[in-house]
């Protein structure tokens, strides 16, 4: 479906748009130049880039950062992280950066609260940073087994800090990556290179598995299963525990918090 681009308006000082990998910010007479008109042909997304394909170029792509969503009067934040899923009442909604009119009426707002979110203009995402330089997606192209085996076979880095490595896994957060691995059973600190071949399997299961179920729920974490590490991984609890009374530690790997069982996970 096609929808016509019939106005495009900056606010709260306009969306900053990086460029790499010069890091240079382009501001909202440049957006405005490039979209206003414009017809949006398709959607689409990568890791945790989004963006649209419109009839000329270059395309606008889109990074929510911690705080940044979509959002459309009448819906809930199209964003993963947002929780509670407040529906808008008011419009446009506080801490708009980009706020799109269509040709039919409708209407997109790009918010941003921390200002962590980017906007960039690819004359082609695919082959340009930072979308070009991602790894395999989860949920679009995860590996084969003997595939995913060779790219662990690789690396020598902590298996917590691979997951977390968008060159080599577009999309995995630090939850989703705790989340495997106390699934997958695996110490997060444990060399990539160093998991034997049934852990190497349990980890692309449970990788593939988490990311199913929370796109199959539309990411709504109170349907997440009640035996997730989800549930319980945010409180700095010393008596926080998961099934069977397992203790949760906390301690930090590649400069992230990370959850973990270590009565489970070896």
């Amino acid at each position: 479906m096609q929808t016509h681009l019939d106005q495009l308006r900056c606010e709260d000082e306009g969306p900053r748009l990086t460029y790499c990998p010069t890091a240079r910010s382009i501001g909202a007479a440049r957006i405005s130049r490039s979209l206003m008109g414009r017809v949006v042909k398709g959607a689409g997304r990568r890791g945790k880039h989004l963006g649209f394909e419109v009839d000329r170029r270059p395309w606008p792509c889109f990074h929510l950062g911690m705080t940044g969503s979509f959002r459309t009067l009448g819906e809930a934040p199209l964003n993963l992280a947002s929780s509670p899923r407040v529906v808008e009442t008011s419009w446009p909604p506080r801490f708009t950066k980009l706020r799109l009119v269509f040709g039919d009426g409708g209407e997109l707002a790009f918010t941003n609260k921390r200002r962590l979110g980017r906007i960039r203009l690819r004359h082609d995402p695919r082959y340009e940073a930072p979308i070009g330089s991602l790894g395999f997606d989860p949920l679009l192209d995860l590996p084969v087994p003997t595939g995913f085996s060779d790219l662990l076979g690789n690396r020598s880095a902590g298996v917590k800090a691979l997951l977390l490595d968008q060159p080599f896994a577009a999309g995995v957060g630090n939850w989703i990556a705790d989340e495997v691995l106390c699934q997958a059973r695996i110490d997060p600190s444990r060399r990539a290179n160093e998991l034997s071949a049934g852990e190497v399997r349990r980890l692309r299961a449970k990788l593939k598995h988490v990311v199913d179920t929370a796109v199959r729920v539309d990411a709504d974490n109170s349907l997440f299963p009640r035996t997730w590490l989800f549930h319980r991984r945010w409180k700095r609890d010393a008596r926080a525990t998961i099934v069977s009374c397992h203790r949760i530690e906390q301690l930090t790997i590649g400069g992230r918090t990370t959850a973990w069982v270590p009565s489970l996970q070896r």
